[in-house]
């Protein structure tokens, strides 16, 4: 297997919908930031790769107006994912296994904030025969897997509260987060439902950011930079999209994607110093943290999805941050976990590490 690393990464803030600011203006000072922090112009790109949903925009191919931030002439070698752009990066990565290239960069845009009414959009993700028509609320299917691992004991609701508690404190300073501060765990569970046992705190908030990365094999990455983040093990797996074929108080596509992952890197998910989770809700973080067998494991250090979560770039954003926390020699090994779809319906385990 070829070596792959993280060499650069930036992100915008999160921040509520604009509309008078397209894709590209979104994009654009990302890019050019991360550009710049691997020490390279666009004419030494190789692959482009981004992923962003055409729903949030309410129009078809909407993603080639990002398109104007990357510079489609000279003809590029580019492609698209209609999903979170942490699916782009693994094609990214398995297009410089092929040994056709050797820097490759990553983008994802999220406009979750955008439509007016997201309840409508995100109903569309669902079973198209059964669920779909019924427009469920779009924090319902979180909430009935949250009721469902409630009801078998797995969490309680002081432990949710005590999740959300910790990551809008770790958030003051982070510049992604849409909502930081201190508040009490009692505050929090005297707070009113939204799609019980979830209450509004308890859901990531909808926001608008992108997130770049840049991709580079061997010695090209040695060369851009001293501290190179290698993509060392990675891996996806998926689970039916009809809620009432799932056992929603399991999560075995996570351990198969972490088992596949660690089989690739040498080490686990045990043997790493910090975990960013793609934890849109708060049931999630004691969900996946079991499931994965984090144990101390600090997650999420800056606050994670719960203070802002920029739809289809949320978990490129979680791969950028473990990458850095190695790039900038807070970690030797790191976890990024990325989910998509209803109630964890698809999840990407990618496992990092410094030169050893």
């Amino acid at each position: 297997m070829r070596d792959v690393a993280v060499v650069a990464y930036e992100r915008s803030p999160g921040k509520a919908a604009d509309r008078e600011v397209d894709m590209a203006e979104i994009l654009l000072p990302v890019m050019r930031r991360a550009l710049t922090a691997a020490g390279i112009t666009r004419d030494r790109v190789d692959f482009w790769a981004s992923g962003s949903h055409d729903f949030f925009e309410g129009r078809t191919f909407a993603y080639i107006d990002s398109l104007d931030a990357v510079g489609a002439w000279p003809p590029i070698s580019e492609s698209h994912v209609e999903m979170d752009a942490a699916w782009a990066l693994h094609e990214a990565w398995t297009w410089l296994q092929l040994g056709e290239g050797e820097i490759a960069v990553v983008y994802g845009i999220g406009r979750a904030a955008l439509p007016s009414d997201l309840d409508q959009v995100m109903a569309a993700q669902l079973d198209p025969y059964f669920l779909a028509p019924l427009r469920p609320h779009r924090d319902a299917a979180a909430g009935l897997q949250a009721a469902a691992l409630l009801a078998a004991g797995a969490l309680d609701e002081k432990q949710l509260a005590e999740v959300v508690a910790r990551s809008l404190a770790a958030a003051v300073d982070e510049p992604g987060a849409q909502v930081s501060g201190v508040v009490t765990v009692e505050e929090l569970l005297a707070a009113p439902y939204v799609a019980s046992p979830l209450r509004a705190h308890d859901c990531g908030p909808a926001g608008d950011a992108a997130a770049v990365l840049v991709l580079a094999a061997g010695d090209a990455a040695r060369a851009l930079t001293e501290r190179p983040a290698w993509l060392r093990g990675i891996d996806h797996r998926m689970d039916t999209h009809y809620l009432g074929a799932r056992d929603l108080t399991r999560c075995d596509t996570v351990t198969r994607a972490a088992a596949k992952a660690a089989e690739f890197a040498g080490f686990g998910a045990a043997d790493v110093d910090i975990a960013e989770l793609h934890t849109e809700y708060s049931y999630q973080e004691p969900f996946l943290a079991a499931a994965l067998g984090l144990g101390a494991t600090p997650i999420n250090p800056g606050g994670g999805p719960l203070t802002g979560r920029p739809a289809t770039a949320t978990g490129l954003i979680r791969i950028g941050e473990a990458a850095a926390h190695i790039l900038r020699g807070r970690a030797g090994r790191t976890l990024a976990h990325a989910t998509n779809g209803p109630a964890l319906q698809q999840n990407m385990i990618c496992l990092l590490e410094g030169d050893r």
